[in-house]
């Protein structure tokens, strides 16, 4: 089992290309697929079928795993015996019978637009004294917010990716897949103060093209960034403590509040599935519910 799961890690890295948490993902997954079936006497992986598999989403479900979990292993599941079955290792596929609970479609928490703006003040009075470290903060929220750019693909940005004469950020995303965002003046500010004044302060020689860095002169992590968020939310009052996935729905949000079309939406926040950028629409519908309700006189 140890030489299969490595030919599959190799599939997943280099002829799927998936991204490095996404690898760690499927081989966990699949992993305690395995253990599972050899609980149940499945020893071969010839002998995988459908009902080892259903056994295996079940035991998940009677242990509390919520619809979203079991969604996103019965993927894994199928991604795994499609390719045991292309490979020729088993002779049919039981994963292309294999059913996913549906998930529940619920409603992300967002900042009003008056909160958002005091998130980013909030960060910019704490800046006030020049601090590199501060002039990053505030840089990283104004662009995590502008552009509705991912956690990851925020500190994976490099000097190049920025142009900054057409405000447009060079953006690589789920599945390698590239696109430009656009960013607007005050964001564009915060970033210029910071390559001018904040980055110089902060490199190193390993520095690399990194544009965000760490107190230690190396490209900032995800963990870093998600605490600032926390951080500063925090110094808002009543505001919902979201982190930068938060923002990335605030964004598109308030994108379609001011109008903006949703197929733009979906190419801003790079969506393979319109399906998944109109959920963002069931947000300014409820919104627009509660205005109605508390305004209208036969609400």
């Amino acid at each position: 089992m140890v030489r299969l799961l490595g030919d599959y890690e190799r599939h997943l890295v280099s002829e799927r290309d998936l991204a490095p948490h996404t690898v760690r993902a499927y081989l966990g997954d699949v992993s305690s697929l395995l253990d599972h079936c050899g609980r149940l006497g499945v020893d071969e992986v010839a002998d995988l079928d459908l009902r080892a598999l259903r056994s295996w989403l079940a035991k998940m479900q009677t242990t509390g795993r919520s619809r979203t979990t079991i969604a996103r292993r019965a993927t894994a599941a199928r991604v795994f015996t499609a390719w045991l079955h292309r490979t020729g290792r088993i002779p049919t596929d039981p994963g292309a019978a294999l059913g996913s609970p549906k998930k529940h479609k619920t409603l992300p928490p967002v900042l009003r637009a008056d909160e958002a703006e005091a998130l980013i003040r909030s960060a910019a009075d704490l800046a006030d004294d020049g601090t590199p470290v501060g002039l990053r903060d505030v840089a990283m929220l104004e662009l995590l917010y502008a552009t509705g750019i991912r956690v990851g693909e925020l500190v994976g940005l490099d000097i190049d990716d920025i142009d900054d004469g057409r405000r447009v950020v060079r953006v690589l995303g789920k599945g390698r897949k590239e696109r430009s965002v656009p960013y607007g003046t005050p964001a564009g500010r915060a970033l210029d103060r910071w390559l001018d004044s904040g980055r110089p302060a902060l490199r190193v020689e390993g520095s690399g093209p990194a544009i965000f860095l760490g107190v230690r002169g190396r490209r900032i992590d995800q963990r870093a960034v998600r605490d600032l968020v926390h951080r500063r939310i925090a110094d808002v009052p009543g505001a919902p403590d979201i982190g930068p996935h938060g923002l990335r729905h605030t964004a598109a949000t308030h994108l379609l509040e001011g109008g903006a079309d949703l197929r733009s939406v979906q190419e801003l926040l790079g969506h393979a599935s319109l399906a998944t950028t109109q959920l963002y629409t069931h947000v300014t519908t409820d919104r627009l519910r509660k205005a109605y309700q508390q305004a209208h006189p036969r609400a």
